[in-house]
């Protein structure tokens, strides 16, 4: 006999988390703004060196070399917190429909399935045959998925158990790892020293398990190493940022009063973005984004609470909702927005430059052009989004 799911909490039917689709939408709008890469920030910065602030702008939308945090890196924390929040919502939804957690364990392993393989594909993009690689955002949520299933419907001591144990297994398994000389850094970042060794590029264990796993699948080359340090093994500790937003939807979904809400959240996520500094800055354990150490999973966990918390307080308490609109166009048509990033910003950028002619990108100067062409994009793509808002298609997995 199936084991019926979860009996879940009480609330209203058909009731969107607008505040959820608002930091989809921030998340996304940032992504269109830097996704196809086209270096806009070095042509600013190289034009006007002594500007404070289009320094500070480039440094938030490129990645940190290696130890640190800044907004660019908190998008794929994001985007897996938000599957933990989404979560809580659609399965307790299937489970008032009457769904038995046999059948939604086997939509979870379908979707986690298609989004491994959409992440494959769209990473094959340009390559000569399908590059088979895991540290995507779609493949790393894919590969954590059905193990966030399980816990959905779990206590919250539980839940909290499963990140901990996640996380502290995970720092051991580098902490005890013997030193390694770094297989290769062609980038040349920087790299640490003594007990923090242990999280230095291509030098770790879960560089090691990749160059066994990603060379058992066919290649135009045997991987010896990936240029920035990205791993497979990564989404073991980004699965506790999916957990964080399983609790956090819970919350959410509770009868608890609203503002209480958004302050459990807040308090829950200055928590863990102070704990996660002091790993790193205690020397315990380095905030690293490229491989998920487990202070940079804690502190963008936490930065990824305070953020709900505050679109929380200020859309679905406050009823700020009118300056949403744009980014919930986009935040509830996330997928297809992701994919059209990924596939449409060349062939737009050359239609544009066919219909409207070569000089359209420099109406700014050309130190603005690759920026204006980023924008350009961005606004056609959105405007996509909107034309399927409107008719009310919504690509779902």
């Amino acid at each position: 006999m199936e084991t019926p799911a979860p009996a879940p909490a009480p609330v209203p039917t058909g009731q969107r988390l607008l505040s959820l689709d608002a930091y989809r939408g921030l998340v996304l709008a940032l992504l269109c703004i830097e996704g196809p890469q086209w270096g806009w920030q070095e042509a600013i910065v190289e034009a006007y060196p002594d500007s404070g602030f289009w320094n500070f702008v480039a440094h938030q939308t490129d990645h940190i070399a290696w130890a640190g945090c800044v907004l660019w890196d908190m998008i794929q924390p994001s985007f897996m917190f938000m599957v933990g929040v989404s979560m809580a919502y659609s399965y307790a939804k299937r489970a008032r429909l009457g769904h038995r957690r046999v059948r939604m364990l086997g939509h979870a392993a379908t979707r986690a399935l298609v989004l491994i393989l959409l992440g494959v594909f769209l990473r094959s993009i340009d390559e000569e045959q399908t590059y088979w690689t895991f540290e995507d955002v779609l493949t790393q949520i894919g590969l954590g998925y059905v193990f966030l299933f399980l816990l959905w419907g779990k206590k919250p001591r539980v839940q909290v158990a499963a990140a901990v144990g996640i996380l502290v297994g995970y720092w051991a398994l580098f902490a005890f790892y013997p030193l390694r000389e770094t297989a290769g850094n062609p980038r040349n970042y920087p790299q640490f020293t003594g007990f923090l060794a242990h999280w230095n590029l291509n030098a770790n264990p879960a560089h090691a398990v990749d160059t066994w796993f990603l060379n058992l699948f066919p290649r135009e080359q045997p991987f010896a190493f990936h240029p920035s340090g990205y791993n497979t093994l990564n989404f073991i500790p980004s699965l506790a940022i999916m957990i964080f937003g399983l609790q956090a939807g819970e919350v959410l979904r509770s009868e608890r009063p609203e503002r209480r809400k958004a302050a459990r959240l807040a308090l829950a996520g200055l928590a863990l973005a102070t704990a996660g500094y002091l790993l790193h800055v205690l020397g315990i354990c380095p905030l690293v984004k490229k491989t998920w150490t487990p202070a940079f999973t804690v502190f963008s966990g936490g930065w990824c609470l305070l953020i709900l918390a505050a679109l929380y307080y200020l859309v679905d308490i406050l009823n700020w909702k009118k300056w949403t609109f744009p980014l919930v166009v986009i935040g509830t048509n996330s997928i297809a927005l992701y994919i059209m990033i990924h596939l449409f910003p060349g062939w737009i950028d050359r239609m544009l430059h066919t219909h409207i002619g070569d000089g359209y990108a420099g109406i700014f100067g050309e130190p603005f052009s690759d920026l204006v062409r980023n924008l350009a994009c961005a606004l056609l793509l959105w405007l996509v989004c909107l034309w399927m808002y409107k008719r009310k298609i919504f690509l779902r997995i």
